[in-house]
């Protein structure tokens, strides 16, 4: 793994979230994820899957409130599983943004979003070594 090219498109990816996320909601799986953002200098709307709804209900919750998402699940099966059903049950009333997803997962050898902050400063440890 080029280390060096990793860390720059994972900075470049967390600069455009933190500016996306001044707009558009970030959904994630947990609260240990949105500490992991906030670690990260994210600090707009972050909503939790996890809020004691069916998925179903959250859903139309999301679809209610918000015209477009970023769906940060971890991309693990389970993550994979609840981006797939969200943007199913969004479909044509939300437009969901997976960009970031896709981008973390390509940059870490990580599984899980809450991971993403120790992750970033063991591949800066790498460099630096």
């Amino acid at each position: 793994m080029d280390y060096k090219k990793s860390l720059e498109d994972l900075e470049k990816a967390l600069s455009e979230l933190q500016e996306e996320n001044n707009k558009i909601p970030i959904i994630v799986e947990g609260e240990k994820d949105i500490e992991a953002l906030r670690k990260l200098d994210i600090n707009g709307t972050i909503i939790s899957v996890n809020a004691g709804v069916s998925l179903t209900d959250f859903c139309d919750k999301l679809a209610h409130e918000y015209k477009e998402i970023i769906i940060l699940t971890d991309w693990d099966r389970r993550g994979g599983y609840l981006c797939h059903t969200i943007r199913k049950n969004l479909e044509g009333r939300v437009n969901c943004n997976i960009h970031y997803r896709g981008i973390f997962a390509k940059n870490s050898m990580i599984r899980t979003l809450e991971g993403l902050p120790s992750w970033i400063e063991t591949i800066k440890d790498k460099i630096r070594n």
